[in-house]
Order: structure tokens, then C-alpha cells, then sequence
């Protein structure tokens, strides 16, 4: 895997591939990047003059891409229904669940989660459901399908609590940043399980950019009129982390490149910080089966997406 990069991504034409918070950063260097390879690629994102501006960009850089913007809120459950409802594609071979927000201050989704657990976890957990039957109707292509979560190191700032998942107990932004990143990779080890119980030809695994430049860090900020601290954010994306287009490369390696296992996590290289994708280490508590299974019920109860498909 050493020295892997956007060059080594396999060729995508014939397979369609959404990708979450594709309007800029990761999300849009992914979305480009599979393009280039010729995959069709759904740019599913919260703002509409962004999402089609993405859109107009990625095909300036990529004159024969298919791209096309469909509004997506991962903070309304409603939303992701609609998306999923009318998506046009009989199969889906690829899903980046790749948005997310950071250490925002306390907040609630339109129906009532905290924030990061919401968007970062809750939406992700209802798309992939709803999306599931058309991701599994791709299994019997080549190179399979594929579901992809991109979270961070950050999760190590804390396990979930399965007695406080909407932080009503007090409310700590970089803690409930911390413990929603834990659920995307609860969420992907039990996922994958499922899916293995199940027979299903299909990797679900995980990814995070290490430490990389993109508006992310200084949107908490920035919403609370934090001035310093936004400027502080911004001198470390300049000074200690790594571009988009480097950050992007191991959730790329994870949707693309053969032999990637399921309930797998790739990173950055060096330190988990910077350089080219490889198997990242991960805290005891993501591969918690007891844990797994105590948030996936939580989250169907939550969101009212049950997981039909993988049931025999």
C-alpha cells in the first residue's frame, strides 16, 4: 500500500457512486477523483448553491465527468428520505458517507438529536439503510459494492454512552465530536458483521484524512463568532496538516483499491497524521461487539430505519 496515491485508483466507468458532503474538501476531491476514473457520481450535499457550484467546478476540472448535484440534509431524517426515494439508479455500487460537522456548539437536527450525533452518525446510519437494497443488487459486479465512513482519530476523545447519546447529561463539543466518530466505527464493525452474516458481497469499511486542510475546523468557530479561535484553526491548517487532495486518499484507497476488508480503517501513513494510505490503528472500544449491537438498536429505534434487507 506504500506510496499509494489518486493515480492508483482502479477504473470506474460503469459504476455510480454517491458521495456525502461532496461540495467541497474531502468530500469533493473524492467525488472528483472517482470521476476521473469514469464513475457517475452523485453529489449529495445540504446547500444547493454549493452543491451545484461543486458540480460546475468538477467539470471544469474534469470535462467528460458525470456528476450531478441532489440536495441531501444528514440533520433531516426527512431529507434522507427523499434522497433515497429518488435516486434514479436501479444499482449503487459505491456509498462515501463522508459528511460531517466538528465540535459545533450544542445544537439539535430537525428532529431533535444533537447535533454531531445526528448528522455525523444518525443521518449516515438512515442513508445506508435506505440505500442498502440497491447497494446489494451491485454484488454481483467485478469489484462489489462498497460502503465507506470516513471518521477520525478523534474518536479516541471518547466512547459512546449508551445512556446519553444526545448529550442531555451535559454537553462537551469536543467529547461529542469524539463519541460520534466512535459510531461511525461501531456503526462499520457491526455493519460489516451483518453483512458477512448475511452473505452479502459487500466491504463496509472505514477511513479517516489524519490531519487535513479544509473548512471543517473552522466552522464551529466561525458559527460562534470565535474570532481567535478560528484564526488559531486556520494557521494549523496551514502550518500542521496535510491538503484535501491528501486527505481524500484514504477513503479513496478504502472505496477502490482490491483487497480492502471488511471493518477495516485507513489512514495517513506517518504518525496517523500525514502521508500515504495504510491500516490505521483504532481504540479496543470500535470493535465492541456488545457496544455494536446496543447502538445499532438505538439508532433504528432513532431514526426508524430498520435494516430489512440483512434479515433472514
Amino acid at each position: 500500500m506504500s506510496g499509494w496515491s489518486a493515480r492508483d485508483i482502479p477504473g470506474q466507468r460503469g459504476r455510480t457512486a454517491v458521495v456525502t458532503g461532496a461540495n467541497g474538501g474531502l468530500g469533493y476531491v473524492t467525488a472528483r477523483e472517482l470521476a476521473r476514473k469514469g464513475a457517475r457520481v452523485v453529489l449529495a450535499c445540504r446547500s444547493e448553491t454549493r452543491g451545484r457550484e461543486a458540480v460546475r467546478r468538477l467539470r471544469a476540472e474534469v470535462p467528460d465527468a458525470e456528476g450531478e448535484f441532489r440536495s441531501l440534509d444528514l440533520g433531516d431524517l426527512a431529507s434522507v428520505r427523499e434522497f433515497a426515494a429518488a435516486l434514479p439508479y436501479d444499482r449503487l455500487d459505491l456509498l462515501v458517507n463522508n459528511a460531517g460537522v466538528m465540535a459545533m456548539p450544542y445544537g439539535t437536527t430537525a428532529d431533535g438529536f444533537e447535533t454531531q450525533f445526528g448528522v455525523n452518525h444518525l443521518g449516515h446510519f438512515a442513508l445506508t439503510g435506505l440505500l442498502l437494497p440497491t447497494l446489494l443488487l451491485a454484488r454481483d459486479r467485478p469489484a462489489g459494492a462498497r460502503i465507506v465512513t470516513v471518521s477520525s482519530m478523534a474518536h479516541l476523545l471518547g466512547n459512546i454512552d449508551p445512556r446519553d447519546l444526545n448529550s442531555e447529561h451535559g454537553y462537551r463539543r469536543w467529547i461529542a465530536y469524539g463519541r460520534s466518530k466512535t459510531a461511525n466505527l461501531l456503526f462499520t464493525h457491526e455493519l460489516a458483521r451483518r453483512l458477512a452474516s448475511a452473505g452479502a458481497d459487500v466491504v463496509a469499511a472505514a477511513a479517516h484524512p489524519g490531519y487535513a486542510a479544509t473548512d471543517l475546523q473552522t466552522a464551529g468557530p466561525r458559527a460562534e463568532g470565535r474570532r481567535t479561535a478560528e484564526r488559531l484553526m486556520a494557521l494549523g491548517n496551514r502550518v500542521l496538516a496535510q491538503s484535501a487532495e491528501a486527505g481524500a486518499l484514504p477513503a479513496l484507497h478504502a472505496a477502490t483499491a482490491p483487497g480492502v476488508r471488511p471493518d477495516s480503517f485507513t489512514g495517513p501513513s506517518r504518525a496517523m497524521w500525514r502521508g500515504a494510505p495504510a491500516p490505521s490503528w483504532r481504540a479496543p472500544w470500535t470493535r465492541d461487539d456488545r457496544a455494536g449491537e446496543l447502538l445499532w438498536a438505538a439508532s433504528e429505534e432513532l431514526t426508524g430505519v430498520s435494516y430489512d434487507a440483512l434479515k433472514v
